[in-house]
């Protein structure tokens, strides 16, 4: 299976960048295909412009200035996403991914005034993140991390594929202990996926 793993950390010693490698050490062990795509790393510039908004529901000229993200997204066959929760949402480069590659005709297309998902080729997804917050903390605020991968990414793709949530929180008082048990829980999920 093609596997889209979409990272977001800028630092590469950091725990999160430890995710990643297990993530794509795991999926390549278990044979799947994997399209490594670190965001930081490939300096993809999360910014519409004032350019792309103007010409967001032009299909298929909208996809120009981000060809290359459209076709990787299009030829996956799952989405892994590895990435910090920062202030309850996304690192800017991941969000700005997601407004500028996630495009009408890309990720949906709007039939009579109707949204209707075109991700369906991608047949299951997981996101692996790391929170500052306790789970009491996330839950408390509405975890809208959570509810985007559980609700808004499982809509969009194959009706009924499994989307698995995995995430580590409390950072800020985890122990070595507490991140090794979490990066075994990761290699297991990413070697049964």
């Amino acid at each position: 299976m093609r596997v889209l793993v979409l990272f977001a950390h800028p630092v590469e010693t950091s725990y999160g960048a430890a995710l990643h490698r297990q993530v794509v050490e795991s999926l390549t062990k278990a044979g799947h295909e994997v399209d490594d795509c670190d965001l930081y790393a490939e300096n993809f510039q999360p910014v519409l412009t004032r350019e792309e908004r103007i010409g967001y529901h032009d299909y298929p000229e909208n996809t120009a200035p981000v060809a290359s993200y459209v076709e990787r997204l299009q030829k996956a066959e799952a989405l892994v996403i590895v990435s910090p929760i920062w202030n309850f949402g996304y690192p800017a480069i991941l969000k700005g991914y997601f407004d500028r590659v996630w495009l009408p005709g890309v990720s949906f297309a709007l039939e009579d005034g109707t949204l209707k998902p075109t991700l369906r080729h991608i047949t299951r997804a997981a996101a692996v993140f790391t929170y500052g917050a306790t789970p009491m903390r996330a839950f408390l605020a509405g975890n809208p991390p959570k509810k985007m991968i559980r609700r808004v990414l499982r809509a969009q793709i194959r009706l009924g594929a499994p989307v698995r949530f995995m995430a580590h929180y409390d950072m800020n008082n985890c122990t070595d202990a507490t991140r090794a048990r979490f990066l075994d829980k990761v290699r297991s999920a990413m070697e049964a996926f």
